[in-house]
């Protein structure tokens, strides 16, 4: 397909604006803007014989601010202006201009129209990999990981200043002007460095504008303007990203991200050209990005459709067929339903030339909602597909056995496939990361798109309603903003109306109940849901079939591949006990991982040592990013505690006091100081919440770092009377057990080892039934009871450690007579 090119389509051999006098661009914009050269030249404050002169190319220079003002008028992109500028220098001398770099291919720089030879291998990786990363900095890590893909030597650090030095030099300007964009250049940051520099200096930002304008008329609607801005951008392509750099990086993610939109382009192009009856245009394009993703099935269905209806039926039934070679060859699979639909159409001769259905007659007056037949379907839209995924982590380890769970929303057989999925966990386990991940993974299966929205059930900001999401989701779906339903109802009624025939993925992301997300799952069974929370969403499990995913923090060897993805696997590798040992004062938690590696790769220091300065009781302090409020592992869990209702809130701040590693009801009871029913309540609730863990039924504990979270925010005198009450609570009944556990029969033979104690009165209803009963709350009790003895010993209740510490001996020596061996911990109490 590739021959074609140069007949029809867009021009191939690099960027076509480059080329285009800037008469002829002011010209291209006016027409855009639907203005005649009387109105433009009145708007902009010149005279029409001006704005004449200089669309037909007789004022060769004109002055920076006529075009500033017509760039005003014909509302161009900061980008677009910036063009016209270098334009009207075209005739400065030899090597004037400002530089540009070009990355849609082999990398290249040039200054105005001239090319700068980047012939160093090592310059060449490393401006590539600050362009990409434009406008965000690369880090130290990503660096010395590009450069030296094996290992950086021993004076890497060195090296790479030398090199920056280079490329600062390769960047400086040959020339200026009035209006003169300030030139490129690379400047450090706290974490690495970073390429300074417009937008248009770049031609991967120069696409990103066209195309961004592009999606904002198609959804104006106005898809020849869209289509003029799409053409514009795809001609910047020379070929994949940095298709001549090493696999490490035109593999890097933001290189990866780029191709994906170079093909939403591409898609976008088609079906527009299609909806112009302008297929022909859409041929070349089409037929050169084939050739590099040889198994996309939605750029292959638009080829067909696209040679089909430009009378080339015989090449569309070649397309499909070495399609169908290929995917039967490669992956063992039949072509997607889209390129089927694709390829009946052709064989039925019903070919998508811009044919128009209507809505129902409630959405038709008085400016129509229109459907353009895409493949054999029709898409209610006049936009592109909806892709509103966020982006996803450059790395994701572990978590296999919950996508194999979220894999069985997109099983080839309807009937084995689930249709919603709950993901839920603690604040900062990774429940978004897991769903955006997966949802990457798995775009390819939805063919109509992909919807996401934050629900802010556990935000600073208040909840959105669901009348605001469903607005929202309409208008991605192409009901025009006049149109929405006033009524919630009807609101959610058209919007299954719209998903009932489509494959659509819907992320509904921090969802605060079930309540809030019921009304946001379709009906169609094509649609897949996916929900994260931090509430159990019980509700959407017993009442709409949902499969749900309990989140926990990371084991120890899944943490550790988290931490080595972001320091470096060489760094980790080398000090791995260190990383490890990170990994465990983090508490597994994902958050704090990520927060920590961060922060280890911005002050480059030893893992070991970045360990021990996280010790201490402020640790929770030290986990966070400097300027980055979203990144810090309190703000995570002030999100969670805020919303509990005050008892909740309470027993959250108390349950931490406990001295062991857990907790019953009835110890709850005695810590809040309220009934056993109303604490077993609350630390239910708290375990919906995911603040607490209930490990086995009734024990309740807290894990990793929220203890010490909870723990600070305990008052001093309410710590104090909690203790207390705990405190009593377990010798009242330790001494009860005693009691009952020393009888004579308990050491045979033996004189009584509780004889003479002086001990509580035994109440009027005794604490256990039977000695069973005592020995068995024993068992359960053994670790708690020695860290009570331990813990009232430090806090000041030195009365009650020795009593209890005199009491455990009785109790053990009685439990070792009825066949139970007492830990040496309790023993040494």
């Amino acid at each position: 397909m590739s021959g074609r090119a140069s007949a029809a389509g867009l021009p191939g051999g690099g960027p076509a604006d480059e080329r285009e006098p800037f008469g002829a661009q002011i010209q291209v914009f006016r027409s855009r803007a639907g203005l005649s050269q009387e109105v433009a030249a009145a708007r902009a404050g010149i005279s029409t014989r001006a704005l004449r002169d200089i669309e037909r190319g007789r004022v060769r220079r004109p002055r920076a601010r006529t075009l500033q003002s017509l760039a005003e008028v014909l509302g161009l992109t900061g980008g677009e202006l910036a063009d016209l500028l270098d334009a009207a220098r075209a005739g400065a001398p030899h090597g004037a201009g400002r530089p540009r770099l070009l990355i849609l291919g082999p990398l290249a720089l040039r200054r105005g129209r001239t090319p700068v030879p980047v012939t160093s291998p090592m310059l060449r990786r490393l401006l590539g990999l600050l362009a990409l990363k434009h406008p965000e900095p690369a880090t130290q890590q990503e660096i010395s990981d590009t450069l030296w893909p094996s290992g950086p030597p021993g004076s890497h650090q060195s090296l790479v200043h030398t090199y920056v030095s280079q490329v600062r030099r390769l960047l400086e300007p040959g020339g200026g002007g009035p209006g003169a964009v300030p030139p490129p250049t690379v400047a450090r940051t706290p974490t690495g460095y970073v390429l300074r520099a417009a937008r248009n200096q770049i031609d991967l930002g120069h696409f990103d504008d066209l195309l961004d304008r592009a999606e904002r008329l198609h959804r104006a609607p106005d898809p020849a303007a869209a289509y003029e801005s799409l053409t514009r951008a795809l001609r910047w392509w020379r070929g994949p990203v940095l298709a001549d750099a090493d696999p490490v990086l035109s593999r890097h993610p933001a290189a990866v991200a780029a191709n994906e939109r170079r093909v939403r382009a591409v898609l976008l192009h088609a079906d527009t050209a299609l909806l112009l009856r302008r297929p022909e245009e859409a041929v070349p394009v089409l037929g050169d990005l084939v050739n590099t993703e040889p198994l996309h099935e939605g750029l292959h269905a638009r080829l067909i459709l696209a040679l089909a209806s430009s009378g080339e039926q015989a090449a569309a039934l070649d397309v499909f067929s070495r399609l169908h070679d290929r995917l039967d060859k490669e992956l063992g699979i039949e072509p997607g339903a889209e390129v089927r639909d694709a390829h009946l159409r052709v064989l039925r001769q019903q070919l998508p030339l811009a044919r128009h259905l209507d809505l129902p007659e409630r959405l038709d007056r008085p400016d129509r909602l229109k459907r353009s037949v895409t493949g054999g379907r029709a898409v209610v839209s006049a936009g592109p597909v909806p892709a509103q995924l966020p982006s996803a982590a450059a790395f994701y380890v572990g978590r296999q056995r919950q996508l194999e769970v979220l894999d069985l929303l997109v099983p080839p057989d309807p009937g084995s496939r689930s249709r919603v999925v709950a993901v839920v966990g603690a604040p900062g386990v990774g429940k978004t990361a897991l769903a955006t991940h997966w949802a990457h993974a798995r775009r390819e299966h939805f063919r109509d798109g992909q919807l996401f929205v934050d629900l802010r059930g556990h935000s600073r900001l208040p909840p959105l309603r669901t009348a605001d999401v469903l607005a929202q989701f309409l208008r991605a779906l192409g009901v025009p903003p006049g149109r929405l339903p006033a009524d919630e109802e009807e609101a959610a009624a058209l919007y299954r109306t719209l998903l009932a025939d489509r494959r659509l993925l819907i992320v509904l992301d921090n969802a605060r109940d079930a309540e809030q997300v019921r009304p946001l799952i379709p009906g169609a069974r094509g649609c897949a849901v996916v929900i994260t929370s931090r509430s159990q969403l019980a509700g959407l499990v017993s009442n709409d079939g949902a499969r749900r995913i309990g989140l926990d923090v990371l084991g120890p060897d899944e943490g550790r591949h988290l931490l080595g993805s972001i320091v470096g696997e060489c760094r980790a590798a080398a000090e791995d006990e260190a990383a490890r040992r990170l990994v465990r004062a983090c508490g597994g938690l994902p958050l704090a991982i990520r927060i920590a590696g961060a922060n280890l790769v911005a002050r480059n220091a030893g893992i070991a040592d970045h360990t021990a300065g996280l010790a201490g009781d402020d640790m929770l302090s030290r986990l966070r990013i400097e300027g980055d409020r979203r990144s810090t592992v309190r703000s995570a869990f002030d999100l969670s505690y805020d919303v509990l209702p005050a008892g909740a809130q309470r027993m959250f701040r108390l349950i931490a006091l406990m001295p062991g590693p857990d907790l019953t009801a009835d110890g709850g009871a005695a810590l809040a100081d309220v009934t056993p029913a109303e604490s077993a309540a609350l630390l239910v609730g708290l375990a919906d919440a995911h603040l607490v863990r209930e490990r086995p039924v009734g024990r309740f504990a807290l894990h990793g770092l929220l203890r010490p979270y909870a723990r600070e925010l305990a008052g001093r005198e309410e710590a104090h009377a909690a203790r207390q009450r705990l405190f009593a609570w377990y010798l009242h009944r330790t001494e009860a057990a005693a009691r009952l556990l020393r009888a004579p029969e308990c050491a045979p033979g033996a004189p009584d080892p509780y004889a003479g104690y002086a001990g509580t009165e035994p109440p009027v209803a005794p604490v256990f039934p039977d000695r069973a009963r005592a020995s068995e709350w024993l068992d359960s009790e053994r670790e708690n009871l020695a860290a009570a003895v331990l813990q009232a010993s430090a806090t000041g209740f030195t009365a009650v450690a020795r009593r209890l510490a005199e009491s455990l001996p009785v109790c053990l020596s009685a439990g070792a007579a009825t066949g139970r061996e007492a830990p040496a911990d309790l023993l040494t109490c």
